[in-house]
């Protein structure tokens, strides 16, 4: 019998939710974050990869996704995107509070390691190992976001 942690379909079913909020972080469009979550379990089922335990899976999963967003955006259409005119409504925005918000405005370098280590509990080693960064670089990424997000949200609870 197969471990569980090397069937595709056991792994969807477990990991999708965690797929998908990294997804979310790094796109911040529920669209193109479900385009990436298909994407990360196609390529599960394309490469077959062999998993030693859970936890070498999970980080697959979120390497993947991680590469998949960036992918997304170095497409060319997405180039040429332009602003939406003022005419044009805004899609519906998700229902989340001000601090997910504060964190989905940050730049993407900063907002997956911090969705990696508070969302996901992951150590700042193991942050560098699915990123492939040095440690110094992701303690950095994690204090420069949060000083960013100390500052938002100071502005945002000052003002009320």
């Amino acid at each position: 019998m197969a471990e569980l942690w090397n069937d595709p379909g056991e792994l969807a079913r477990q990991y999708a939710p965690a797929v998908y909020r990294l997804a979310y972080a790094r796109t911040g469009c529920r669209a193109d974050a479900e385009d990436v979550m298909q994407e990360v379990f196609l390529r599960l089922i394309k490469a077959g990869p062999t998993f030693a335990g859970q936890e070498h899976a999970k980080a697959w999963l979120l390497r993947v996704t991680s590469n998949c967003a960036n992918d997304l955006f170095r497409l060319p259409w997405r180039r040429r995107e332009e602003p939406l005119e003022e005419t044009l409504s805004a899609p519906e925005e998700p229902e989340t509070g001000s601090v997910t918000q504060a964190v989905l405005s940050l730049p993407a370098r900063y907002r997956i390691p911090i969705h990696l280590y508070y969302y996901e509990d992951y150590s700042v080693a193991e942050i560098a190992r699915i990123l492939r960064k040095q440690e110094g670089t992701v303690k950095s990424h994690l204090f420069r976001a949060r000083n960013l997000l100390r500052e938002r949200l100071k502005e945002e609870y000052c003002e009320e």
